[in-house]
Order: structure tokens, then sequence, then C-alpha cells
């Protein structure tokens, strides 16, 4: 029966002690050079010019900002009479040129009548406000009311 039998690699009191001791010890030594390790990184020398409040603002600054005061004042309604011509060739051509989404073609008087018949008003109103597949002001919001009204008056010009 002796030979099945294992014997433990322990023999005395001593080197269980001895085992008990390195159990605890060698991972606690383990783990101290461990976060040595991970924290002893590149020293910086404070007085770089890489370290200045300067320096380090370039490095962690976000990639875009927002500047509103470079939009500038709103414009203002110009002192000369606004160019339908030029606003309708600008703007108003891309679609009534063309009668793209059902506007009226440049010209046609079948298709403006309809339009007419409500008055000019409306057809300010509808020009400056949008309507239907028309957007606002044609889609150019930079556009004066002057100059969206100019676009209306030669485009209705160009029927009668």
């Amino acid at each position: 029966m002796s030979g099945n039998r294992r014997e433990s690699p322990i023999k005395t009191p001593k080197q269980l002690v001895i085992v008990l001791v390195l159990a605890f010890v060698v991972p606690i030594i383990v783990i101290v050079l461990l976060a040595n390790l991970a924290t002893s990184g590149r020293i910086y020398d404070k007085d770089s010019p890489a370290m200045s409040p300067e320096e380090v603002g370039k490095r962690i600054k976000p990639v875009a900002e927002v500047n509103l005061a470079a939009a500038g004042p709103a414009r203002k309604e110009p002192a000369a009479k606004a160019d339908g011509k030029n606003v309708y060739e600008t703007t108003c051509m891309a679609c009534h040129g063309s009668g793209v989404a059902n506007a009226p073609k440049f010209g046609d008087k079948a298709a403006w009548a309809p339009h007419l018949h409500h008055g000019l008003n409306q057809l300010y109103e509808t020009a400056l406000k949008g309507k239907g597949a028309m957007p606002p002001k044609g889609g150019n919001l930079t556009l004066l009311e002057t100059e969206v009204k100019a676009a209306v008056d030669y485009m209705v010009g160009a029927v009668k």
C-alpha cells in the first residue's frame, strides 16, 4: 500500500512557513513592480516650452469651434432698387426656368394664370414664405424681401 501514497514536498514545519510566506510576499512584490512600471512613464520637465499652458491648450483643443461673430450683422435693405433679373438668374431660374416640381415656367402665360388670379400680394407671400415644393425665398435665405419681390415682378412682367 505504501506504493500508492504520494508524499508532500513539504516535509518540515520550517518548509511550510517558508512556502506560506512566499505565497504572500511574491504576489505583493509582483504587484508593486507592475504598479511602478505602469506609473513610471516619461517624466515631463515642467519648465519645458512644450508644457506651457498655450502649447498644452493647442494639443487638447477641440477639432472645431463655432464662431458666431464671424457671421457679421444682418444685411440691410439696399439703397438702390433690387435687380429682379439678376435674382431670377441666380436663384429662381433653377426651377422656374425648366418647370421643376410644377413651378410655372418663365414666360408661360397659361402656367402663370392661376397664380396671377390670386393677385400680386399673394405671389409675394408665396415667394417669401414658400408653399408646396417651393422653399421660402426660393431656397436662398440670404435674399432681402425687396430682392424677392423684384424677382417676382420680373417673372410676372414676362407674362403680361
